[in-house]
């Protein structure tokens, strides 16, 4: 199907599910630099964000359901798939569960929202149509850089993305916490995982935006609103990270550079993922 061949196995889109679309709209304009353009049906407000022409994610309101029960503002990444209703029954056969079923987005894509069976939430995409594309490549500003999963047993989720996925084990390094699997999709280290500690009440995904200047991004952040929970920290590769949390309560984090130190890879990372130290905040 077209443009599955470059997104398969790989987070293509991203969308923030909020309490507040208009305000989160203008903090992530300013914080990451995104251009922002309205998208919405009729009684369903949706922005795109986007780097130039090419669109990298959105921005939605939380569905009042997911609010009635005890869902917050958070990102959820989508992960590339030739068909989205088979990997949803391998979803549910694996021991995860499907919150939203198949459906069909306009004439853009076909989508699921689903959980692992540890109860981490991650959306399945495939695209449809001669236009449809995927976000821009990883490396570009703005777009996310690193994905990171932490699990309550990262071995057994590991599996479980195997399966449904194709993933495969890339070089482990070691954090405070213990190990930190890297994981690969089409030959391209895109993620790492390990287990959560102990005050993290709940698996989730967190999404490393790309930046050009984390300090500076992170003063954006905290004028804009924001809570910096993290960092900046610096990881293998050259590369810094700071971890943080929007005003309407979603979590996300940030990778680049500071002063003069260039940007590294997380595909280079040896000796430790971009994980160190944890906020019990840090959870859905």
């Amino acid at each position: 199907m077209t443009g599955q061949t470059g997104s398969r196995g790989r987070f293509a889109w991203y969308e923030l599910m909020t309490t507040d679309v208009a305000a989160a709209a203008a903090f992530y304009t300013e914080v990451i630099g995104w251009d922002a353009r309205d998208a919405s049906a009729p009684g369903t407000p949706y922005t795109l964000l986007g780097i130039g022409d090419r669109a990298v994610g959105a921005l939605m309101s939380l569905p009042p359901g997911a609010r009635e029960a005890g869902a917050t503002p958070r990102w959820v990444g989508y992960v590339g798939v030739d068909d989205v209703d088979a990997a949803a029954t391998r979803v549910a056969r694996l021991g995860g569960i499907v919150h939203v079923p198949p459906m069909d987005v306009a004439d853009v894509s076909r989508i699921a929202i689903v959980a692992d069976p540890q109860m981490a939430t991650f959306g399945l995409i495939t695209w449809l149509g001669e236009d449809a594309r995927p976000a821009a490549a990883g490396h570009a500003l703005g777009c996310a850089g690193w994905h990171e999963l932490l699990a309550a047993d990262a071995q057994t989720a590991f599996a479980f993305y195997a399966e449904l996925l194709g993933w495969r084990k890339a070089e482990t390094g070691v954090d405070k916490g213990g190990a930190y699997q890297l994981f690969s999709a089409a030959g391209q280290t895109i993620g790492g995982m390990f287990s959560k500690p102990a005050m993290v009440p709940m698996p989730f995904w967190l999404y490393y935006f790309n930046v050009g200047d984390v300090d500076a991004a992170a003063t954006r952040a905290k004028s804009a609103g924001g809570e910096i929970l993290e960092g900046p920290l610096d990881v293998i590769g050259g590369a810094w990270v700071v971890r943080c949390m929007d005003p309407q309560g979603a979590m996300f984090a940030m990778l680049g550079q500071r002063a003069k130190n260039p940007a590294g890879y997380f595909a280079r990372a040896s000796s430790r993922g971009p994980s160190s130290g944890r906020d019990p905040r840090w959870s859905w």
